[in-house]
Order: C-alpha cells, then structure tokens, then sequence
C-alpha cells in the first residue's frame, strides 16, 4: 500500500471530503476567522487568523488561548468523565486518587499537619546535614539549588547515566534576577512580597527580612547561572567527570551524600554547566544555614500549595498564576484534579483514554501520513547543494533509522508500588514525587526504556527524541484542526502533516543535527556542511531577532532557533508530500482558494494563539518556540508561499529571493 492517505480515510477526494463534513468551514478550514482586509505578504497570520482573534477572548482561568487549549479543554473533559466513573469504585486507584485531590474540605481541615514532619526536618537541619537533606526534598519533588536525574549517555546512548544541572531560582528565569528591564523589576519585588506571604501563612516571625535574604541568595545564584542559549546547547552541556573531580572543583557541597541520599551513589556522570554548578556550590558553602532553610521552606509550601490550605494555594496562584502569568482566575478544582491525576498515574488513565477516545483507524492514517513526510524529507536531502554525498547516505540512514510513534505508547508502567489514600492528598502528592523519583533513578545500569514516552496520550504536543532517534504523536493532538480525516487533504498536511514534518526535522535542527543514527551526540557532517549549515541557521537566527512582539521584547533567535528551524524544513517538507499525494493530479480549487492557498492556511489555523501581556513576557524569555504570530511567519522564507499569494515587494513580510532562509 503506498504511504500517502487510506483509501476511503485520507485518499478520498477534497469534494468527497467537503460532502463528509469536516469540523472546521467547508474543507477543514475556519474562513470565518479570516480578516481579508490584511493582505498576505503583510501579515499572513492576521490575514488567516485575525477575525478570530478580535472575536475570541481568553478564558479567566488561562494565560494564553488558542487552538492547543481548545484540544487541551476537551481532551481534559473526557478525561473527567473516565476519572468520574473511576470515583465509584472504591477499588479503583485513579478514582480514589481523583475523588481525594477534589476533597478540599478535608484538606482545609488537616491544616499543616501533614507537611508539618517534613517543616520541622527542614527547621532542624544544620550546615553538615543539608546535602542529605536536599537529596531528601529532590526526592520529595522541592525545588533545590540542583537538579539531578538518570537518562541516556548522549555519546553512549545504549547507556543510562546521572546528570547534574543548576537549579536554585524561584522566578523562571535569570533575567527576572538581574535584568534592568522595570517589568522584570518589578516582578521580583513581587516575588519577595510573595515569599513574605508564604512564610507568613506558616506562622514563620521575620518574613519580610528573611523573604530578602533567599532573593538575595538567589540573585547570587542567577549571576552564575547559564543562560538558556548556552544550556540547549548539546556540545557544551555534556561534561562528563569523575564525582571526585566534581568534589575537588565545587567544595561548597558535599556531592557525594547527595548522589548517596537520591539514590545515584555514582563514580561518573555528566554535568550540563560546569561552572553554574561550581559557582552554586561555592555560594551554598557561603551562605548561612538560615537561609538555606528557609529557601527550602518557600520550595516546599509552593510545590505542595495545591494539597495544603486554601489560603497557600490562592497565594501561590496569585504570585505564579497572576502576577507571572496575568491569568485572573484560578482553573476549577476539577480540572486541577484531571491533570493531577494523570500526571501521577498517567499510563492507569491513559489506558482507559485511549480504548474509549483514539480509534484505530486514526493511528493507521498517522502512521501513513508520517511514511510520506519521512520520503518527502528524503527527497529532499538528495537535492541539497550544500550537504556532501557522503554526508546525505548518513542523513538517509538516520531518516530510515526513526521509529514514530504515533498515539500511545507499547507498553505501560506498574503503579502497584504507589500507596494511594483516601482523604489524604498531601500524602498522595508526595508519595507520587517519590515514586516518579525512584522509578528514574531505578533506570540506572538497566536497558534503554525505549518504550517509554515523555508524555501523555492525553497532551497536545508532539516530540522527537534524539536520543532514541524517535518521533512522537500522541492521540489528543491528532485531532481537528491539526488533523480530520474528512478535512480537504491540503489542510491536513499544512497542520499535522507539518507537525509531523516539524518533529522529524528536530532531528536535523541546530542541535538534533548533531545526533547520528544510532541517537549518538558525534559529528557525523563534513566541517564544510557544518559551516554551510550554521550560515543558514545564522540567517534564521538573525530573521527572528528582528521580530518585537512587546515593546522592548525581541524574540530570541538562537533560543528559539530549533523550533524555528523545525518549523521551515518540516513545512517544506510537508508541502513536497503533500503534492506527491495528489500523484500528479492537479489540486482542485474550493471556495475560491488553491490547494497551496489551503495548505497554508491549515498551517496559520493550527498557530491561532492570543496571550495575555505577562505570560508573553515570560515566553519571549522562557520559552524556545517563537510566538504563535512569528511563528506562522516562517512562510516568508518559501517559494510557493509566494506563489500562492503572490506577496509584492515592500510588503512587511516580503523577502527578495536570495534573503529567503533555504535549509532543508
């Protein structure tokens, strides 16, 4: 069977698709949402977009809204009613688990006393036990001034190793700490207000002072830290050492009770930045105790603010939810629950979700499209002018070494060793942290877990995996309007057709390209296609800095250059396929608009996305995926973009043809 669309799925013709019904418009695509008043070459994404984002307001209860939350919303309402009918069996471990997170009488209730044992163990702890006891709270799911884990050797990828990396902010980034930017500014202050609170709620004397003094601490730390740019970087986040020479340059820390306390008591591992972690080290050993403890304290009343008293956490939304975010409302308590609990126990919901909610016939149709993305791709790697032959057999090989998974995982994890209790949501919370703690540092000296997933069925995401040389699907994105198989085919291929291609280019972006086909971190190109290359991520690189979605605010072209990397060799990629699906036959027209006119358009529908001011902000600094806007702008550098809707120059996203980014 050719890997292009089933028969009678996806090979149907667009008048049949368009008779069938889609979810979206006439062929899959909400027209109503237009605003043709913008021209394309303009801005193409209020062009495809810009009626439906003046008519459509975000939610109380969400930072940002758009086509991702709409999937979001019902893949959580379906998962309530599994978790619903779950809460009448009292055997049922997911019903037990949902009905007591809902419980916030009985949480109000118990007041502190349940995390009352782990306070004081934090209170009582000197200098000489703090390692240990910040392997304890690691364990616990705290936040600590580092963060460790098992995962795949990058250059040994049939190996499971530990890593190291900085940790220690409270606020999502350094620049909240350090920058002069009056919003960041003014953040912090918040922050230190919001710490104040907190320790205030748990009848802890001295808040105001002592809230100063972890932001202090803090800010200290953030100077040391590495930025973003640098940390996604592959090369120069793996430092492999010995523990003893990690020892002898981080003296301030005693590293060895830690790796012994979280249960990786280890000769060698990989520390992603060397120096952060020195210069972390050197402040712990610095600081007093006081302060240690107290950071530890705020750490453990804002993870744990949503199984504590009402009172913690209204605050802690108000300060990471409100100030952070600007999101006024806090979710309902139910879809708290939904995403807790599968989060917890996620292949016990999973395996219920998708039995009821992701057909067969889904997953085969995905299965297909993602065959014809991969052989679009390959096509397109034998017609590269800056790639070396010997380089293109081993991209041809990593192409054919991809396992996509589409769905839902092959095998699920055993939650029999996890202790859920009615009536006790603190306990649950916490012997959930421990659980997810001991089953990952349990991988270490085993096999790969190449099964293993890094998410839900349930999420609206995809991923690619480079070390596993994998691509991801999961079941609640192959949905309308990424994917419908009674949508006219164009629309399909420009939203989860290049999703698909978007994943699968990960593996050959900035940092992907620098795995092999056996997921190795090695250089496998010439010296001359790795010059050739970063010229034309440069390039990229440069195009997206120029973008300022808030006064002052450029997006960070080499934070978010994989994503945006992805973006423009999967949409290339897509669009080859999507033509090699028409097998020669010309694409009809609907509605007026081409089949190229609808592929694009089924590309700016998936990217429909308003944000509220301060949860941009945090993105433009956090986040490695550009905005939703910029990011459907990567059309500006493609041929038949131009084609389609003929841009003229002097136009805002017009580019001359030899300032068009060419990559894949």
């Amino acid at each position: 069977m050719k890997a292009y669309w089933i028969a009678g799925l996806l090979a149907a013709t667009a008048a049949a698709a368009v008779a069938a019904g889609p979810q979206y418009g006439t062929f899959g695509f909400d027209e109503a949402g237009m605003d043709k008043s913008v021209a394309p070459g303009d801005d193409f994404y209020a062009y495809a977009n810009g009626t439906w984002a003046k008519k459509t307001p975000i939610p109380a209860d969400e930072s940002n809204y758009g086509a991702f939350n709409v999937l979001a919303d019902q893949s959580r309402e379906q998962t309530r009613g599994i978790l619903e009918a779950a809460k009448a069996d009292p055997n049922s471990k997911i019903g037990t688990a949902y009905a007591t997170y809902l419980d916030t009488a009985a949480i109000d209730a118990a007041g502190l006393k349940p995390i009352q044992p782990w306070l004081a163990k934090i209170k009582a702890t000197d200098k000489a036990g703090y390692a240990a006891l910040v392997a304890e709270a690691d364990r616990n799911g705290v936040g600590t001034p580092f963060n460790s884990g098992v995962g795949q050797d990058s250059k040994a990828p049939d190996t499971y190793i530990v890593g190291l990396r900085q940790s220690g902010l409270g606020l999502p980034d350094r620049d909240y700490y350090i920058s002069a930017d009056p919003k960041l500014a003014e953040a912090k202050a918040a922050y230190r207000t919001h710490i104040a609170k907190m320790l205030t709620l748990a009848g802890e004397p001295n808040a105001d002072a002592r809230a100063a003094a972890i932001v202090d601490f803090e800010t200290e730390i953030a100077k040391v830290s590495w930025t973003r740019i640098d940390s996604r970087d592959a090369d120069k986040t793996y430092n492999k050492m010995a523990v003893a020479d990690l020892v002898k340059s981080a003296p301030g820390f005693d590293f060895v009770t830690y790796f012994k306390g979280v249960g990786t008591p280890v000769d060698t591992l990989i520390v992603a930045q060397p120096t952060a972690v020195t210069g972390i080290a050197r402040l712990v050993g610095a600081a007093p105790i006081g302060v240690l403890r107290d950071q530890l304290l705020v750490r453990s009343l804002d993870g744990f603010a949503h199984v504590l008293p009402r009172a913690f956490d209204a605050e802690q939304f108000a300060f990471y939810g409100t100030t952070l975010n600007g999101t006024p409302q806090q979710q309902e308590r139910w879809k708290r629950g939904v995403d807790w609990t599968q989060g917890a126990l996620t292949d016990d919901v999973s395996k219920l979700y998708v039995a009821k909610y992701f057909p067969p016939a889904t997953k085969a149709a995905a299965d297909a499209l993602v065959k014809n993305v991969i052989a679009a791709m390959n096509r397109r790697i034998d017609k590269l002018d800056w790639m070396a032959p010997e380089t293109k057999v081993k991209a041809h090989a990593k192409l054919a070494a991809f396992t996509p998974r589409i769905g839902y995982p092959d095998k699920w994890r055993d939650y029999s060793a996890l202790r859920i209790a009615k009536g006790d949501a603190f306990g649950n919370e916490l012997r959930a942290n421990q659980w997810s703690h001991d089953y990952n540092t349990g991988k270490l000296g085993k096999p790969i877990y190449r099964w293993e997933w890094g998410m839900t069925p349930m999420t609206v995401n995809a991923q690619a995996n480079f070390g596993l040389v994998a691509i991801t699907f999961p079941a609640a994105i192959l949905q309308p309007p990424f994917f419908d198989p009674k949508a006219d085919p164009a629309v399909n291929y420009g939203g989860i057709g290049a999703v698909i291609g978007h994943e699968m280019s990960h593996h050959f972006d900035d940092q992907g390209a620098k795995f092999d086909a056996k997921g190795r971190l090695v250089q496998w190109w010439t010296d001359k296609d790795v010059a050739a290359f970063k010229a034309r991520t440069d390039a990229l690189a440069a195009e997206y800095d120029a973008y300022e979605p808030l006064p002052g605010m450029h997006v960070k072209g080499k934070l978010t250059l994989g994503e945006n990397t992805a973006d423009l060799a999967g949409l290339t990629a897509s669009y080859d396929a999507y033509h090699a699906s028409l097998n020669g036959k010309p694409a009809p027209v609907i509605d007026g608009f081409t089949g190229d006119q609808r592929f694009y358009l089924g590309w700016a529908q998936v990217w429909r996305r308003n944000y509220r001011e301060a949860n941009l902000r945090q993105r433009l600094l956090t986040d490695p995926h550009s905005p939703s806007e910029q990011r459907t702008w990567i059309v500006r550098n493609l041929d038949p973009w131009y084609a389609a809707y003929k841009p003229t120059p002097g136009q805002k996203l017009y580019l001359n043809p030899d300032q068009r980014v060419r990559i894949w």
